[in-house]
Protein backbone atom coordinates (compact mmCIF):
# COMPACT_ATOMS: atom_id res chain seq x y z
CA UNK A 1 0.00 0.00 0.00
CA UNK A 2 1.59 3.70 -1.36
CA UNK A 3 1.56 6.31 1.87
CA UNK A 4 -0.99 8.40 -0.46
CA UNK A 5 -3.42 5.52 -0.37
CA UNK A 6 -2.56 4.50 3.50
CA UNK A 7 -3.10 8.25 4.47
CA UNK A 8 -6.80 8.47 2.29
CA UNK A 9 -7.53 5.03 4.34
CA UNK A 10 -6.90 6.74 7.85
CA UNK A 11 -9.07 9.67 6.53
CA UNK A 12 -11.62 7.72 5.73
CA UNK A 13 -11.51 5.60 8.76
CA UNK A 14 -11.99 8.53 10.76
CA UNK A 15 -14.51 9.82 8.84
CA UNK A 16 -16.89 6.83 9.23
CA UNK A 17 -16.29 6.37 13.09
CA UNK A 18 -17.29 10.08 13.24
CA UNK A 19 -20.64 9.33 11.37
CA UNK A 20 -21.24 6.15 13.53
CA UNK A 21 -20.77 8.11 16.66
CA UNK A 22 -23.46 10.87 15.18
CA UNK A 23 -25.65 8.60 14.12
CA UNK A 24 -25.28 6.28 17.24
CA UNK A 25 -25.93 9.27 19.88
CA UNK A 26 -27.83 11.53 17.50
CA UNK A 27 -31.04 11.22 20.25
CA UNK A 28 -28.72 13.29 22.41
CA UNK A 29 -30.04 16.36 20.53
CA UNK A 30 -33.85 16.22 21.43
CA UNK A 31 -32.41 15.33 25.46
CA UNK A 32 -33.52 18.81 27.67
CA UNK A 33 -30.86 19.19 30.22
CA UNK A 34 -31.18 16.90 32.84
CA UNK A 35 -31.76 17.41 36.77
CA UNK A 36 -27.85 18.18 38.03
CA UNK A 37 -26.98 20.30 34.70
CA UNK A 38 -28.91 23.32 36.26
CA UNK A 39 -26.67 23.08 39.15
CA UNK A 40 -23.47 22.79 37.64
CA UNK A 41 -23.83 24.78 34.82
CA UNK A 42 -24.75 27.39 37.64
CA UNK A 43 -21.56 26.66 39.47
CA UNK A 44 -19.76 27.07 36.49
CA UNK A 45 -20.77 30.31 35.87
CA UNK A 46 -20.13 31.76 38.97
CA UNK A 47 -16.34 29.97 38.98
CA UNK A 48 -15.03 28.93 34.92
CA UNK A 49 -14.09 32.08 34.01
CA UNK A 50 -10.53 33.02 34.44
CA UNK A 51 -11.17 35.74 37.00
CA UNK A 52 -12.58 33.40 39.22
CA UNK A 53 -9.87 30.39 39.23
CA UNK A 54 -8.68 31.54 42.51
CA UNK A 55 -12.31 30.25 43.98
CA UNK A 56 -12.18 27.20 41.82
CA UNK A 57 -8.87 26.31 43.13
CA UNK A 58 -10.32 26.70 46.50
CA UNK A 59 -13.07 24.47 45.93
CA UNK A 60 -12.30 21.36 47.50
CA UNK A 61 -14.62 19.16 45.12
CA UNK A 62 -14.76 21.19 41.71
CA UNK A 63 -11.29 21.83 41.91
CA UNK A 64 -10.75 18.27 40.54
CA UNK A 65 -12.79 18.96 37.98
CA UNK A 66 -12.68 22.03 36.83
CA UNK A 67 -11.59 21.33 32.71
CA UNK A 68 -15.83 20.74 33.10
CA UNK A 69 -16.50 23.74 34.59
CA UNK A 70 -14.24 25.82 32.09
CA UNK A 71 -16.07 23.51 29.84
CA UNK A 72 -19.47 24.38 30.49
CA UNK A 73 -18.76 27.84 31.17
CA UNK A 74 -17.83 28.47 27.96
CA UNK A 75 -20.90 26.95 26.31
CA UNK A 76 -22.68 28.84 28.44
CA UNK A 77 -21.34 32.00 27.26
CA UNK A 78 -21.76 31.03 23.43
CA UNK A 79 -24.82 29.57 23.18
CA UNK A 80 -26.77 29.97 27.12
CA UNK A 81 -28.99 27.27 28.39
CA UNK A 82 -29.97 25.85 24.72
CA UNK A 83 -29.62 22.27 25.25
CA UNK A 84 -28.47 21.61 21.25
CA UNK A 85 -25.24 23.01 21.31
CA UNK A 86 -23.87 21.55 25.03
CA UNK A 87 -25.21 17.81 23.51
CA UNK A 88 -23.57 18.82 20.05
CA UNK A 89 -20.55 19.39 22.08
CA UNK A 90 -20.47 16.57 24.48
CA UNK A 91 -20.92 14.41 21.22
CA UNK A 92 -17.91 16.04 19.60
CA UNK A 93 -15.56 15.77 22.30
CA UNK A 94 -17.01 11.43 22.21
CA UNK A 95 -15.80 11.51 18.47
CA UNK A 96 -12.31 13.19 19.55
CA UNK A 97 -11.95 10.40 22.17
CA UNK A 98 -13.02 7.83 19.66
CA UNK A 99 -10.43 8.78 17.39
CA UNK A 100 -7.80 8.84 19.88
CA UNK A 101 -8.25 5.00 19.99
CA UNK A 102 -8.27 4.23 16.76
CA UNK A 103 -4.56 6.19 16.94
CA UNK A 104 -3.79 4.41 19.86
CA UNK A 105 -3.82 1.64 17.87
CA UNK A 106 -3.18 2.71 14.79
CA UNK A 107 -0.09 0.20 14.09
CA UNK A 108 -2.56 -2.37 13.06
CA UNK A 109 -5.57 -0.01 11.27
CA UNK A 110 -8.30 -2.71 10.99
CA UNK A 111 -8.41 -3.83 14.79
CA UNK A 112 -8.10 0.02 15.18
CA UNK A 113 -11.03 0.61 13.42
CA UNK A 114 -13.34 -2.38 14.27
CA UNK A 115 -12.26 -1.13 18.37
CA UNK A 116 -13.22 2.92 17.76
CA UNK A 117 -16.13 1.96 15.51
CA UNK A 118 -17.66 -0.21 18.37
CA UNK A 119 -16.62 2.33 21.15
CA UNK A 120 -18.22 5.51 19.12
CA UNK A 121 -21.44 3.39 19.05
CA UNK A 122 -21.23 1.21 22.34
CA UNK A 123 -24.31 1.76 24.21
CA UNK A 124 -22.97 1.26 27.77
CA UNK A 125 -21.51 4.11 28.56
CA UNK A 126 -24.38 6.67 27.49
CA UNK A 127 -24.56 8.58 30.44
CA UNK A 128 -20.98 9.97 29.53
CA UNK A 129 -22.27 11.21 26.45
CA UNK A 130 -25.93 12.21 26.87
CA UNK A 131 -25.90 13.90 30.07
CA UNK A 132 -23.62 16.75 29.72
CA UNK A 133 -22.37 17.05 34.02
CA UNK A 134 -20.81 13.76 33.00
CA UNK A 135 -18.33 15.54 30.54
CA UNK A 136 -15.66 15.27 32.97
CA UNK A 137 -15.58 11.62 32.02
CA UNK A 138 -14.88 12.59 28.55
CA UNK A 139 -12.64 15.25 29.41
CA UNK A 140 -10.97 13.02 31.47
CA UNK A 141 -10.54 10.01 28.70
CA UNK A 142 -9.40 12.79 26.29
CA UNK A 143 -6.67 13.93 28.30
CA UNK A 144 -5.81 10.94 29.76
CA UNK A 145 -5.70 8.85 26.20
CA UNK A 146 -3.73 11.86 24.69
CA UNK A 147 -1.34 12.07 27.29
CA UNK A 148 -1.31 8.13 27.11
CA UNK A 149 -0.27 8.25 23.53
CA UNK A 150 2.68 10.97 23.31
CA UNK A 151 4.21 9.18 26.11
CA UNK A 152 4.13 5.90 24.20
CA UNK A 153 5.32 7.70 21.34
CA UNK A 154 8.09 10.32 22.52
CA UNK A 155 11.00 7.92 22.29
CA UNK A 156 13.12 10.50 24.80
CA UNK A 157 11.80 13.10 22.55
CA UNK A 158 11.36 16.07 25.28
CA UNK A 159 8.77 18.26 23.76
CA UNK A 160 6.31 15.16 23.66
CA UNK A 161 7.10 13.65 27.29
CA UNK A 162 6.70 17.46 28.14
CA UNK A 163 3.38 17.17 26.23
CA UNK A 164 2.48 13.86 27.90
CA UNK A 165 2.89 15.34 31.54
CA UNK A 166 0.75 18.88 30.49
CA UNK A 167 -2.31 16.47 29.06
CA UNK A 168 -1.96 14.50 32.42
CA UNK A 169 -2.03 17.32 34.88
CA UNK A 170 -5.10 18.48 32.87
CA UNK A 171 -6.90 15.18 33.19
CA UNK A 172 -6.04 15.49 36.65
CA UNK A 173 -8.31 18.32 37.36
CA UNK A 174 -11.29 16.49 35.02
CA UNK A 175 -11.81 13.71 37.42
CA UNK A 176 -10.87 12.40 40.90
CA UNK A 177 -10.21 8.70 39.15
CA UNK A 178 -7.51 9.92 36.94
CA UNK A 179 -4.59 8.42 38.86
CA UNK A 180 -6.13 5.27 37.92
CA UNK A 181 -4.93 6.05 34.33
CA UNK A 182 -0.65 5.11 35.81
CA UNK A 183 -1.20 1.09 35.51
CA UNK A 184 -2.99 1.76 31.99
CA UNK A 185 0.09 3.51 30.65
CA UNK A 186 2.19 0.48 32.30
CA UNK A 187 -0.21 -1.78 30.90
CA UNK A 188 0.11 -0.46 27.19
CA UNK A 189 3.81 0.11 27.46
CA UNK A 190 5.87 -2.13 25.00
CA UNK A 191 9.51 -1.23 26.65
CA UNK A 192 10.78 -2.38 29.56
CA UNK A 193 8.66 -1.95 32.03
CA UNK A 194 11.54 -1.05 34.43
CA UNK A 195 12.13 1.91 32.08
CA UNK A 196 8.72 2.41 32.21
CA UNK A 197 8.24 3.25 35.48
CA UNK A 198 10.80 5.98 35.48
CA UNK A 199 9.46 7.74 32.59
CA UNK A 200 6.07 7.86 34.43
CA UNK A 201 7.88 9.13 37.86
CA UNK A 202 6.53 13.42 36.61
CA UNK A 203 3.17 11.67 36.08
CA UNK A 204 3.24 9.88 39.71
CA UNK A 205 4.39 12.89 41.55
CA UNK A 206 1.80 14.56 40.24
CA UNK A 207 -1.26 11.78 40.68
CA UNK A 208 0.49 11.71 44.18
CA UNK A 209 0.14 15.34 44.79
CA UNK A 210 -3.73 15.13 43.61
CA UNK A 211 -4.86 11.89 45.91
CA UNK A 212 -2.85 14.05 48.99
CA UNK A 213 -4.53 17.16 48.29
CA UNK A 214 -8.11 15.17 47.75
CA UNK A 215 -7.09 13.37 51.24
CA UNK A 216 -6.25 16.44 52.82
CA UNK A 217 -9.82 17.68 52.66
CA UNK A 218 -11.59 14.45 53.60
CA UNK A 219 -12.63 16.05 57.08
CA UNK A 220 -14.77 18.86 55.59
CA UNK A 221 -15.40 17.72 52.29
CA UNK A 222 -18.94 16.21 51.63
CA UNK A 223 -17.40 13.82 48.83
CA UNK A 224 -16.23 12.06 52.37
CA UNK A 225 -18.93 12.74 54.28
CA UNK A 226 -22.26 12.41 52.38
CA UNK A 227 -21.43 8.09 52.47
CA UNK A 228 -21.46 7.89 48.46
CA UNK A 229 -18.29 6.68 48.57
CA UNK A 230 -16.03 4.44 51.37
CA UNK A 231 -13.24 2.12 51.71
CA UNK A 232 -15.14 -0.18 53.55
CA UNK A 233 -17.46 -0.62 50.51
CA UNK A 234 -18.34 -4.46 49.27
CA UNK A 235 -15.56 -3.84 46.25
CA UNK A 236 -15.22 -7.23 45.27
CA UNK A 237 -19.36 -7.51 44.63
CA UNK A 238 -19.61 -3.94 43.00
CA UNK A 239 -16.28 -4.75 40.95
CA UNK A 240 -17.18 -8.40 39.88
CA UNK A 241 -20.88 -7.39 38.99
CA UNK A 242 -19.83 -4.40 36.79
CA UNK A 243 -17.51 -6.19 35.06
CA UNK A 244 -19.95 -8.73 34.37
CA UNK A 245 -22.49 -6.43 33.29
CA UNK A 246 -20.00 -3.63 30.91
CA UNK A 247 -19.02 -7.62 29.19
CA UNK A 248 -22.48 -8.47 28.63
CA UNK A 249 -23.20 -9.45 25.79
CA UNK A 250 -20.85 -8.92 23.56
CA UNK A 251 -17.88 -9.36 25.45
CA UNK A 252 -18.37 -12.78 26.59
CA UNK A 253 -19.46 -13.73 22.48
CA UNK A 254 -15.97 -12.03 21.63
CA UNK A 255 -14.12 -14.41 24.31
CA UNK A 256 -16.32 -17.52 22.80
CA UNK A 257 -15.45 -16.75 19.37
CA UNK A 258 -11.61 -16.11 20.27
CA UNK A 259 -11.41 -19.63 22.22
CA UNK A 260 -13.14 -21.04 18.77
CA UNK A 261 -10.25 -19.96 16.75
CA UNK A 262 -7.55 -21.02 18.99
CA UNK A 263 -4.97 -17.49 18.00
CA UNK A 264 -3.08 -17.47 21.12
CA UNK A 265 -1.48 -14.37 19.76
CA UNK A 266 -5.07 -12.77 19.46
CA UNK A 267 -5.14 -14.06 23.22
CA UNK A 268 -2.50 -12.28 24.42
CA UNK A 269 -3.58 -8.82 23.67
CA UNK A 270 -7.15 -10.27 24.78
CA UNK A 271 -6.05 -10.78 28.10
CA UNK A 272 -4.32 -7.20 28.23
CA UNK A 273 -7.82 -5.67 27.07
CA UNK A 274 -9.78 -7.72 30.27
CA UNK A 275 -6.51 -6.25 32.46
CA UNK A 276 -7.36 -2.59 30.99
CA UNK A 277 -11.32 -3.41 31.96
CA UNK A 278 -10.41 -4.76 35.48
CA UNK A 279 -8.24 -1.56 36.32
CA UNK A 280 -10.54 1.02 35.24
CA UNK A 281 -13.40 -0.02 36.91
CA UNK A 282 -11.41 -0.41 40.03
CA UNK A 283 -11.34 3.26 41.54
CA UNK A 284 -15.37 3.28 41.20
CA UNK A 285 -15.61 -0.35 42.96
CA UNK A 286 -15.82 1.62 46.15
CA UNK A 287 -19.10 3.69 45.65
CA UNK A 288 -21.73 2.68 48.43
CA UNK A 289 -25.24 3.78 46.98
CA UNK A 290 -24.92 1.15 44.44
CA UNK A 291 -23.49 -2.33 43.78
CA UNK A 292 -23.44 -1.45 40.12
CA UNK A 293 -20.84 0.81 38.79
CA UNK A 294 -23.27 3.89 36.89
CA UNK A 295 -22.70 3.82 32.99
CA UNK A 296 -20.90 6.86 33.03
CA UNK A 297 -18.32 5.72 34.85
CA UNK A 298 -17.45 2.39 32.76
CA UNK A 299 -16.67 5.02 29.59
CA UNK A 300 -12.49 4.42 30.30
CA UNK A 301 -13.06 0.53 30.74
CA UNK A 302 -15.48 0.50 27.68
CA UNK A 303 -11.91 1.17 25.69
CA UNK A 304 -11.05 -2.37 26.97
CA UNK A 305 -14.15 -3.57 25.78
CA UNK A 306 -13.45 -1.99 22.48
CA UNK A 307 -10.08 -3.53 22.03
CA UNK A 308 -12.04 -7.54 23.12
CA UNK A 309 -14.72 -7.30 20.79
CA UNK A 310 -12.27 -5.83 17.39
CA UNK A 311 -9.66 -8.88 18.31
CA UNK A 312 -12.29 -11.19 18.33
CA UNK A 313 -13.90 -9.75 14.95
CA UNK A 314 -10.33 -9.48 13.11
CA UNK A 315 -9.20 -13.18 14.53
CA UNK A 316 -12.49 -14.03 12.75
CA UNK A 317 -11.49 -12.44 9.69
CA UNK A 318 -8.63 -13.53 9.43
CA UNK A 319 -9.53 -17.61 9.72
CA UNK A 320 -11.78 -18.34 6.75
CA UNK A 321 -14.67 -17.16 4.03
CA UNK A 322 -17.28 -18.79 6.37
CA UNK A 323 -15.74 -16.73 9.82
CA UNK A 324 -15.43 -13.76 7.56
CA UNK A 325 -19.02 -13.73 7.23
CA UNK A 326 -19.56 -14.44 10.93
CA UNK A 327 -17.47 -11.46 12.03
CA UNK A 328 -19.51 -9.37 9.10
CA UNK A 329 -23.67 -10.61 10.98
CA UNK A 330 -21.72 -9.65 14.34
CA UNK A 331 -20.63 -6.32 13.43
CA UNK A 332 -23.73 -5.35 12.18
CA UNK A 333 -25.92 -7.04 14.45
CA UNK A 334 -24.02 -5.12 17.54
CA UNK A 335 -24.56 -1.89 15.25
CA UNK A 336 -28.29 -2.28 15.26
CA UNK A 337 -28.87 -3.30 18.73
CA UNK A 338 -26.49 -0.71 20.26
CA UNK A 339 -28.02 2.20 18.15
CA UNK A 340 -31.63 1.14 17.86
CA UNK A 341 -31.18 0.47 22.05
CA UNK A 342 -30.11 4.64 22.09
CA UNK A 343 -32.54 5.91 19.68
CA UNK A 344 -35.55 3.90 21.86
CA UNK A 345 -35.09 2.97 25.35
CA UNK A 346 -32.37 5.44 26.62
CA UNK A 347 -33.95 8.23 24.57
CA UNK A 348 -37.23 7.92 26.27
CA UNK A 349 -35.47 7.02 29.78
CA UNK A 350 -33.30 10.44 29.24
CA UNK A 351 -36.97 12.27 28.53
CA UNK A 352 -38.75 10.94 31.46
CA UNK A 353 -35.32 11.87 33.60
CA UNK A 354 -35.51 15.57 32.10
CA UNK A 355 -39.60 15.74 33.10
CA UNK A 356 -39.80 16.87 36.45
CA UNK A 357 -37.14 19.62 36.10
CA UNK A 358 -38.92 20.93 32.70
CA UNK A 359 -42.13 20.97 34.47
CA UNK A 360 -40.97 23.01 37.40
CA UNK A 361 -39.04 25.26 35.09
CA UNK A 362 -42.23 25.83 32.92
CA UNK A 363 -44.62 26.71 35.47
CA UNK A 364 -41.56 29.33 37.30
CA UNK A 365 -41.64 31.10 33.30
CA UNK A 366 -45.83 31.57 33.86
CA UNK A 367 -45.58 32.60 37.55
CA UNK A 368 -43.68 35.92 38.90
CA UNK A 369 -45.17 34.93 42.44
CA UNK A 370 -43.38 32.10 45.04
CA UNK A 371 -44.22 28.75 43.81
CA UNK A 372 -45.45 26.50 46.50
CA UNK A 373 -43.47 22.66 45.91
CA UNK A 374 -45.63 19.95 47.62
CA UNK A 375 -43.98 16.76 45.74
CA UNK A 376 -40.78 16.64 43.43
CA UNK A 377 -39.13 13.59 42.83
CA UNK A 378 -35.24 15.03 43.30
CA UNK A 379 -33.84 16.84 46.38
CA UNK A 380 -34.83 20.60 46.69
CA UNK A 381 -31.32 21.89 45.38
CA UNK A 382 -32.08 20.72 41.95
CA UNK A 383 -35.16 21.96 42.14
CA UNK A 384 -33.76 25.41 43.48
CA UNK A 385 -31.30 25.49 40.84
CA UNK A 386 -33.30 24.38 37.89
CA UNK A 387 -35.47 27.28 38.99
CA UNK A 388 -32.91 29.82 39.30
CA UNK A 389 -30.93 28.40 36.39
CA UNK A 390 -33.35 27.45 33.88
CA UNK A 391 -35.77 30.14 34.59
CA UNK A 392 -34.04 32.90 35.52
CA UNK A 393 -35.90 33.59 38.44
CA UNK A 394 -34.38 34.55 41.92
CA UNK A 395 -33.25 32.76 44.41
CA UNK A 396 -36.20 31.53 47.45
CA UNK A 397 -38.84 31.65 44.23
CA UNK A 398 -39.60 27.68 45.73
CA UNK A 399 -40.85 26.98 48.74
CA UNK A 400 -41.38 23.80 50.45
CA UNK A 401 -44.40 24.32 53.47
CA UNK A 402 -47.37 25.16 53.45
CA UNK A 403 -46.99 27.62 56.00
CA UNK A 404 -43.99 29.57 54.37
CA UNK A 405 -46.27 29.54 51.08
CA UNK A 406 -48.95 31.46 53.09
CA UNK A 407 -47.15 34.24 54.48
CA UNK A 408 -44.98 34.72 51.08
CA UNK A 409 -48.52 34.07 49.36
CA UNK A 410 -47.37 32.12 46.92
CA UNK A 411 -50.10 31.42 44.18
CA UNK A 412 -48.85 28.12 42.37
CA UNK A 413 -48.12 24.48 43.71
CA UNK A 414 -46.40 22.46 41.87
CA UNK A 415 -46.77 18.51 42.06
CA UNK A 416 -45.00 16.52 39.91
CA UNK A 417 -47.01 13.68 37.95
CA UNK A 418 -45.43 11.34 35.38
CA UNK A 419 -46.80 11.74 31.42
CA UNK A 420 -48.82 8.94 30.85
Amino acid sequence: MTPSSASSRKWLSLAVIALLAMLAYAPTLSIPLLEDDYGNIGFSIGHGSAAALPSLLADTVFRVRATSSWFLFELWQMFGLAPVPIHIACLLLHVANCWLIYTFMSARPRIAFLAAAFFAVQEGHQEAVMWASACNELLMFLFGSGSLILWLRAERRFAWEAGSVALFALALVSKESTPIWLPLFLLAGTAEWRRNVLRLVPHAVLAAASVALIFATRSYSFRFSDGSFSLYAPLWLTWTRSFARLMWPWGWLALAALAWTRDRKAWQTAIAALEWIGIALMPYSFLTYSTQIPSRQTYVASAGLALLIAMALGTLERSSIEHRRLAAAAAAAMLLVNVGYLWTRKRAQFLQRAEPTEQLIRLARETQRPIYVRCFPRNRFIAEEAVRIGAGRPAGTVVWTAQEAAERGATATFCYREPR
